[in-house]
């Protein structure tokens, strides 16, 4: 891999860094974790995690992947000091990916299935039952295996023409349909109160729990501490500066979050369905919303082909961060590095498919067995601790790679530029907020039903 692969454009950079982040955690994750931290409150929270602390990590894992040139599993050893360990963490960050691809690939093979019932008009209630689907093995791991199958498929292609090309015209797509889809929710009859619940912070909801919920949903929602963006930022040339990338990246990002809210929020109030499912939120509100209004069969198809688009991007982006790990420890072409990885995937991802229903293993729920154990391996613990090891490389100049070199990246190129006077907020603000944030959440952590 002496010859390392590059991106044809900034456009393609912007919308395959912001089709990493925007995936799931946008549109099935944050509009439930909303719903069950009050609504507004927890969107001002996620809003502000986003700026003080999901921005400067960002930042920072970008510049860290654009310096080293290499893979999370390789970066720090091109830039930390001889006899230094922060190279483990780059361990732990293909670890992080693998574990989060073992419930995604689940949960994204759950929305091919409903685009799959919508297109084909098998919509009736008892068939789209979101309880019954994920209890059942055949169906978790055949919709699974396509999503591991495909997403493979195209990385076993040449970067550019691969993965680039596709990520493009799935990323236009998904932000056309989700506009489409926002304007058309709005106009319900329950708009005024789900949009109310959605977006006017009420103050007596928000607990050091949902302050937690936020800051690991900011982390989720942008792929943060597991080496998802350092990936990108190594396949990118100098011309820009890093903030104004991160900025447009967490943008859209955010972008479409919010419009996800406003899909689903007025659609529960309509119909008035129970807006602290959880995890089946999503599958089931829409799926009633769209039995019940007219031409329905048609929005729904839209609706999960956007919500598949949002998906895919996702799994598109990470298993090249596996890969690249992968192909930088062996060596391997990217055709076999893409039958094996994906080999992998699918035996780990198995425990998530059969989880519900099969693996008798409920660590802490009565229901989602695995996928609280992936999801609390990686939002609880490797993100915001991988997102810390970040910012302590990055401004410590006796144990790690030092502030000025750091800004010296970062600020290569046109666009918007680190100041000193941030560095405040960048060393000592958002490690202390990391911390403390993630002591509260090992505390309040409902580990048990």
């Amino acid at each position: 891999m002496e010859n390392r692969e590059r991106l044809s454009s900034r456009l393609g950079f912007i919308l395959l860094s912001a089709g990493c982040a925007i995936g799931c955690g946008n549109v099935w994750k944050f509009p439930w974790m909303a719903g069950q931290g009050g609504g507004g409150g927890f969107v001002l929270i996620y809003a502000a995690c986003l700026l003080l602390l999901g921005l400067p990590v960002m930042i920072m894992e970008f510049s860290v992947g654009r310096a080293a040139q290499a893979s999370p599993i390789k970066m720090y050893q091109k830039l930390e000091k001889p006899g230094q360990k922060w190279h483990i963490h780059g361990i732990f960050a293909l670890i992080g990916n693998v574990c989060l691809m073992s419930f995604y690939t689940v949960v994204s093979g759950w929305m091919i299935y409903y685009f799959y019932r919508f297109l084909t008009g098998r919509t009736a209630e008892a068939e789209l039952n979101f309880g019954a689907m994920i209890a059942n093995p055949g169906l978790n791991m055949l919709f699974m295996g396509i999503v591991v199958v495909i997403g493979f498929l195209v990385l076993s292609f040449k970067l550019q023409g691969g993965l680039e090309r596709v990520t493009k015209y799935m990323m236009i797509a998904l932000l056309v349909l989700l506009i489409v889809l926002a304007v058309n929710s709005i106009t319900m009859e329950g708009a005024k109160e789900g949009l109310s619940f959605y977006l006017v912070p009420d103050f007596n909801k928000i607990t050091p729990a949902v302050i937690v919920s936020a800051m690991n949903q900011a982390f989720f929602t942008l792929s943060l501490g597991i080496g998802s963006m350092a990936i990108f930022g190594s396949y990118i040339n100098k011309d820009r500066s890093l903030m104004s990338e991160s900025i447009n990246v967490i943008v859209l990002d955010s972008f479409v979050a919010i419009m996800a809210g406003l899909i689903i929020f007025p659609a529960c109030f309509t119909y008035d369905l129970e807006v602290t499912d959880g995890p089946g939120l999503l599958f089931n509100t829409m799926a009633t919303v769209f039995r019940n209004m007219e031409g329905g069969r048609l929005w729904g198809s839209l609706f999960f082909l956007f919500m598949m688009f949002a998906a895919m991007s996702t799994i598109f982006a990470v298993f090249e961060n596996i890969l690249a790990c992968v192909r930088e420890m062996t060596g391997w072409s990217r055709p076999k590095g893409c039958i094996i990885c994906g080999i992998g995937i699918f035996i780990t991802s198995t425990t998530t498919a059969l989880g519900f229903s099969l693996i008798p293993f409920h660590p802490f729920s009565s229901d989602s067995a695995f996928l609280d154990l992936w999801d609390f391996i990686v939002s609880n613990n490797l993100l915001p601790l991988g997102s810390l090891i970040l910012v302590l490389f990055c401004c410590s100049k006796k144990w790690g790679w030092g502030w000025d070199r750091f800004i010296a990246e970062a600020n290569t190129g046109k666009g918007l530029k680190v100041k000193n006077w941030m560095r405040y907020i960048f060393c000592y603000i958002v490690p202390v907020a990391i911390i403390v944030i993630y002591i509260v959440g090992l505390i309040t952590f409902k580990w048990s039903d």
